[in-house]
């Protein structure tokens, strides 16, 4: 009778460490998942920004330069595709390549628009354009911190849920790793608008 009370307590106790291994465990992962969530909205926040500026830049070089339309065109066609690319929750691999082809593109024609803006030293002197500049080497400057950061939270949130014996609490809790996030995937080959 003693033995059979001392196991019921032995195993009402191992229960009990379980239980509260798993509650801890399932907020730790909860946790480290809505941290993806808060990197990704910076990075799309950095986006938007970029997206933002566009127009203004748009308008500016219109109102200060006359040259081939097609560059501008490109601009904000680019701008208009990155723009429709909706991405809920957090992104799957290939949402995130399309969203980093379609901001390279819009980096890409943005920098076709500075190489044409060299032709008209007028346009560059203007407090407007260097003001959009500054404006957009910031943006740029932040797109590649959010990045970092993003790449960073899946890469802990990754090991975290990798990891023995987390990796059976994961499994069974429905946390899986975030694939094609571990590292810098493309970010160190992005396109970014340059001023040089």
């Amino acid at each position: 009778m003693k033995n059979t009370r001392l196991s019921a307590w032995i195993i009402g106790g191992i229960l009990i460490l379980l239980l509260i291994y798993f509650i801890s465990t399932y907020n730790k992962l909860v946790g480290k998942e809505e941290k993806l969530k808060l990197q990704w909205n910076e990075v799309q926040n950095a986006y938007q920004r970029r997206l933002d500026l566009i127009p203004n830049l748009v308008n500016v070089v219109k109102g200060g330069a006359d040259y081939e339309q097609t560059t501008l065109q490109k601009l904000t066609e680019a701008r208009a595709k990155a723009g429709s690319l909706q991405i809920t929750g957090l992104p799957t691999a290939e949402s995130y390549n399309q969203q980093t082809n379609a901001q390279n593109e819009i980096a890409g024609a943005a920098n076709r628009l500075m190489i044409a803006v060299e032709k008209y030293p007028d346009l560059k002197g203007t407090k407007a354009f260097s003001d959009l500049q500054t404006q957009l080497v910031g943006t740029e400057r932040r797109i590649k911190v959010a990045r970092k950061d993003f790449n960073l939270a899946i890469a802990d949130y990754n090991s975290y849920v990798k990891g023995f014996p987390t990796k059976i609490v994961a499994g069974l809790l429905g946390f899986h790793p975030k694939d094609g996030f571990q590292s810098d995937a493309g970010a160190d080959k992005a396109v970014e608008i340059s001023f040089q």
